[in-house]
């Protein structure tokens, strides 16, 4: 499995979230969490067409390579909350992005610090379906 990261993060789950982080750090971790565990409560998981026709094994290692992503900077990070990244898988120029919706995921979230109202979505796409 080769992935290159195009595109530094602390590791965190939604259970680790200190009292005490910024509006901005809560929302990060609750997108690490995301990353690293793709299916739970609150979480949805989606892929392109694009991407779900590179086969299982592709879509496999694109999660593994999502979950492994850190890093973030200035230019794909701007608003501190570890909701985007690109990175290159086998040759294939791949991107994940995190939206927030409201628990039905109709419309966006109140507050996405708040994992009681929102549903994090994630998409995985390849970067030319953006």
């Amino acid at each position: 499995m080769k992935a290159t990261i195009m595109n530094p993060t602390t590791s965190a789950t939604a259970a680790a979230i200190q009292p005490t982080a910024t509006r901005a750090e809560t929302i990060a971790q609750l997108n690490d969490d995301l990353r690293r565990n793709p299916v739970g409560p609150g979480k949805r998981t989606v892929v392109t067409r694009g991407v779900s026709q590179l086969g299982a094994d592709v879509l496999m290692r694109a999660l593994a390579a999502v979950a492994a992503f850190d890093v973030f900077h200035s230019g794909n990070n701007p608003h501190l909350e570890r909701d985007y990244g690109r990175f290159e898988l086998d040759g294939h120029d791949l991107m994940f992005k995190i939206d927030y919706y409201d628990v039905d995921g109709v419309y966006g979230s109140e507050d996405p610090a708040d994992p009681a109202q929102t549903l994090r979505v994630m998409t995985i796409l390849l970067a030319s379906e953006y």
